[in-house]
């Protein structure tokens, strides 16, 4: 990614202050002042760089008169300009923010010290530091951060609790560690999920939130960028996206369906039949897609660095080969095969069998047939996403 500095600034520095910009004339010299006087109040030997992603009016300007070093990036983004902004820092520790004069930039002391303590990642809690009337959406209050943060913490068994908090502060090293790969909003994910799959020292400090001091609208989009975060979060997890709901499904289905291949069953409170026997099928050939979908992304993801770890079924390519896979498959595929076979050699039009029983043998065959032949194709993705991790 092509990185234009029009400032030079001198080695040995403790702290990097980035800041992304897009159109902040009102706000970005504030910000560069707030930064700068809580370095000079802290002692602390540091910078303020400003990461502009293409702003048109007086933000740069304004920022390197001030005393910040602007970084020009030319891919658009919020993701974009931070990683750019993180490649240029001189500093030991990174301290990112918004400039758009939302956060308290004036009081970074905290994140300094922890940071100091060892800590690789120091989140900003504004919940517990407060939030000043009009400062967030009541949406994005109680509904959108508690539900994203929840999951982050379910999924990734964070310590963060307020997931999407704009200010945190971060080691040089270990930002260099988590290879950041998102260009948009979902990079505030990408840096805590990443920091707990790689078992980071994390802790959060409070911190508040003002209104910010634009006179047009945020950049962020409510619905458009949580769903971006909530589609990341799942893409990270394809372990409760795909492999938990999938077992579930297969075990439940997968006992009414051996069950009811024999017959009609009796749950208590009705008789199920055939009619459920076809139900239980279809959610089974779906449970057997999200566990084979599961294995697939988790790969995937470690291939393209989104994750850092290997996935935690690694060593068992070494006895799940393809030709293992194939082999499976090919026996439940030729099972099906024969078991449809078996209910056309009974009777020609099924009359002689019955409806009941010729529904059973041809779904039941129809169905293993199905899962033999997602055995084989997943057998043969696996080996060609495996070749990497093999090298």
């Amino acid at each position: 990614m092509p990185i234009k500095i029009n400032k030079k600034t001198p080695d040995g520095m403790e702290v990097s202050i980035v800041l992304p910009c897009l159109n902040e004339e009102r706000t970005v010299g504030v910000c560069v002042k707030k930064a700068l006087y809580s370095l000079k109040k802290g002692e602390v030997n540091g910078e303020v760089i400003v990461a502009d992603n293409g702003s048109t009016d007086k933000s740069v300007e304004i920022a390197a008169s001030l005393g910040a070093r602007v970084i020009h990036v030319e891919e658009k983004g919020y993701g974009n300009a931070l990683r750019s902004g993180f490649v240029a820092a001189l500093g030991q520790y990174i301290i990112m923010a918004d400039a758009d004069d939302s956060y308290d930039l004036e009081n970074l002391t905290p994140f300094i010290e922890k940071l100091r303590e060892g800590y690789e990642l120091v989140m900003g809690n504004r919940f517990k530091g407060g939030i000043k009337k009009g400062a967030m959406p009541w949406h994005h209050r109680y509904i959108g951060n508690p539900v994203l943060s929840f999951l982050g913490k379910l999924f990734f068994k964070t310590p963060v609790n307020d997931f999407h908090c704009g200010l945190r502060g971060f080691t040089k090293e270990a930002i260099e560690r988590m290879e950041l790969q998102t260009t948009g909003m979902e990079l505030a994910s990408e840096i805590v999920i990443k920091s707990s799959v790689m078992e980071m020292n994390v802790c959060e400090v409070p911190t508040t939130l003002s209104p910010d001091g634009r006179d047009r609208p945020p950049h962020l989009r409510s619905f458009r960028d949580g769903w971006r975060h909530l589609r990341f979060l799942l893409m990270y997890s394809p372990t409760w996206l795909f492999l938990y709901p999938g077992l579930v499904l297969l075990t439940l289905a997968g006992v009414f369906n051996l069950a009811l291949f024999f017959g009609p069953v009796n749950i208590g409170f009705r008789l199920i039949d055939f009619h459920s026997f076809i139900v239980t099928g279809t959610i089974m050939m779906l449970a057997v897609n999200m566990i084979s979908f599961a294995v697939i992304t988790r790969v995937y993801a470690y291939n393209t660095k989104l994750l850092p770890s290997k996935p935690e079924f690694y060593p068992l390519f070494k006895y799940f080969t393809l030709e293992f896979g194939l082999g499976i498959g090919f026996v439940v595929f030729m099972l099906g095969l024969f078991i449809t076979i078996k209910a056309l050699m009974l009777s020609p039009e099924f009359n002689a069998i019955g409806f009941n029983t010729s529904i059973r043998l041809v779904f039941g065959g129809s169905l293993a047939m199905a899962l033999g032949w997602q055995i084989i194709i997943t057998s043969f993705v696996l080996s060609i996403l495996g070749i990497r991790i093999r090298d």
